[in-house]
């Protein structure tokens, strides 16, 4: 059994305003997961310069971020960003160009978990018109069907939907199970199901919910989101 995590981190901005990667941090390492999918991890502006540095990851933390090589100085790909174990391969990584009006794109990654095997994750970050959602999730799902090889598979990130079953979800329903997490948004009054992990038929959710501790609710205005899951 592993453990994946989505979170929203928003640029390391809290609910007090303040930018704090160190709180960032913090929170996930009480999620403690495997696999972690970041949205907003890098600046928005600029060089769009990682949140969390290098140096942050590479001394006080177990995880490493995947390498997409897109843009240097940045974590991931329009704020999309992998965090895995240290002890982990990454066998594959790509970034996944999405339609849209404004700029929107999803990772994947193909990883070898020191005690999971190898697990296919695909983060994103999806469009705030409904419209464009669907349109991004349809390019998310036929990019994954195309791979070449059947891999247990797992989906997570902040889609932006509101509805409680229409939209991008019953898109996304059609292929992947939901787990049933909870809402995550706004961290200080969570009504919002915002976020969400979705995994392939040959996975199993033993676990999920929302991660809402003090430091959660200070550190971005998203809660995260976990699920324990193992493949069939």
């Amino acid at each position: 059994m592993i453990r994946i995590a989505s979170y929203n981190m928003r640029k390391a901005i809290g609910t007090d305003r303040r930018r704090n990667p160190e709180r960032v941090l913090e929170v996930l390492h009480e999620l403690d997961a495997d696999v972690i999918a970041l949205q907003e991890a890098d600046r928005r502006f600029g060089a769009r310069a990682a949140v969390i540095t290098p140096h942050l990851l590479d001394e006080h933390s177990d995880w490493k971020a995947v390498d997409f090589g897109v843009r240097a100085g940045s974590m991931g790909w329009h704020g999309n960003a992998f965090l895995v174990r240290k002890s982990s391969q990454v066998v594959d990584c790509e970034v996944i160009h999405l339609p849209a009006l404004e700029p929107r794109g999803a990772i994947v990654t193909e990883v070898r978990l020191a005690k999971g095997g190898v697990w296919r994750c695909v983060g994103m970050h999806l469009d705030l018109s409904g419209l464009w959602r669907r349109k991004q999730a349809a390019a998310i799902l036929s990019h994954v069907a195309a791979s070449s090889e059947q891999l247990p598979t797992v989906m997570m990130g902040d889609l932006n939907e509101w509805t409680r079953a229409g939209g991008c979800l019953r898109d996304f329903g059609r292929d992947f199970v939901f787990a049933e997490t909870g809402p995550s948004y706004h961290a200080t009054r969570p009504i919002g199901r915002l976020d969400r992990i979705m995994v392939s038929s040959d996975v199993k959710v033993m676990d999920c919910g929302v991660h809402s501790s003090a430091a959660a609710r200070k550190a971005s205005d998203h809660l995260p989101i976990w699920a324990d899951v193992e493949a069939a």
